[in-house]
């Protein structure tokens, strides 16, 4: 059986050919244009291939409750074109298969949890931190949802005195997590691409500090077993020492465990460990969960 992968980006679609197993066939990437250019070519790709199902992690925010009348809508995105598009009728209707869709962050996280840097652990939070930051909440397996999903990179930080962009970059609300801390952000502040920096910016100590901010928060809040940070920026793989000893000094003693030691904290915030494929790895899980449900219900 054959299950089809859709890495829906703001940037790029990817396109994966796959097993239920999580076993990546065949890949194709293009750009994301207007809806009515992008989802031809989604399809173009598939019908090439008799899948079963397809699972689509994509950029959001997402309507993924089951009940509401825009469910699998793409809501309030700063892309114009994408915004309040129906994005799962679109594909049901273009490929012809069942459709499982969640954030592409959830879909990582999945991956990650079962497959990754979060196996043998009840809980995981991944992060991907690229020209936006997004976050996915694992509790006992499960992808967890609430009144939305978890919009991490909104959170509200505290800029620091050495900031020289204290607002930060994002349209929605000042001085937030991925206003201050994204690819885009970063650029901005310092008039340089982060890939053409040194190791020895001063850019990479307050990246450091606002994603320890972000991981405490995770910490006191979430409590999860494991914190996953994947995306562009996390290649400098520089960043983690620091993140770690920041996210220490802001927990100062208070959380009682062994494993947010600083000496033991290299195993609790980690790089993801499935690379750049957990987010592809998530889509063929989501797509195959959901083929195992309906045969399950099927059955009862």
């Amino acid at each position: 059986m054959l299950i089809g992968a859709l890495e829906a980006g703001g940037t790029k679609m990817v396109c994966s050919i796959g097993t239920p197993q999580g076993n990546v066939l065949q890949r194709a990437s293009f750009h994301t244009l207007t809806p009515e250019d992008t989802i031809p070519q989604i399809a173009d790709f598939f019908e090439k291939f008799e899948i079963s199902a397809l699972g689509v992690g994509s950029f959001g925010p997402l309507d993924l409750n089951p009940r509401s009348s825009t469910y699998g809508h793409i809501t309030s995105s700063p892309k114009k074109a994408w915004r309040d598009f129906p994005i799962i009728t679109r594909l049901k209707e273009a490929v012809g298969v069942p459709v499982a869709i969640d954030t592409d962050v959830n879909a990582a996280a999945l991956a990650e949890h079962m497959m990754g840097a979060g196996k043998g652990y009840k809980s995981l939070v991944y992060v991907t931190v690229g020209t936006g930051i997004g976050g996915g909440l694992i509790v006992n397996g499960e992808i967890v949802h609430g009144l939305i999903h978890p919009e991490v990179g909104h959170m509200i930080l505290t800029p620091t005195a050495m900031d020289s962009m204290p607002d930060g970059i994002c349209i929605f609300h000042k001085h937030c997590l991925e206003g201050l801390a994204s690819g885009p952000a970063i650029e901005k502040r310092w008039g340089l691409s982060p890939t053409l920096m040194m190791e020895d910016h001063p850019a990479w100590d307050l990246e450091a500090m606002y994603l320890a901010q972000m991981c405490a928060n995770l910490i006191l809040i979430l409590s999860p077993e494991v914190i996953v940070l994947g995306g562009g920026v996390m290649q400098q793989e520089h960043l983690f020492p620091k993140i770690r000893k920041y996210t220490h000094e802001l927990l100062g003693g208070y959380v009682a465990s062994e494993r947010l030691d600083e000496e033991h904290m290299e195993k609790y915030i980690v790089p993801p460990a499935l690379g750049n494929n957990s987010g592809v790895i998530g889509a063929l899980l989501l797509g195959a969960r959901m083929i195992y449900n309906q045969r399950r219900r099927g059955m009862q």
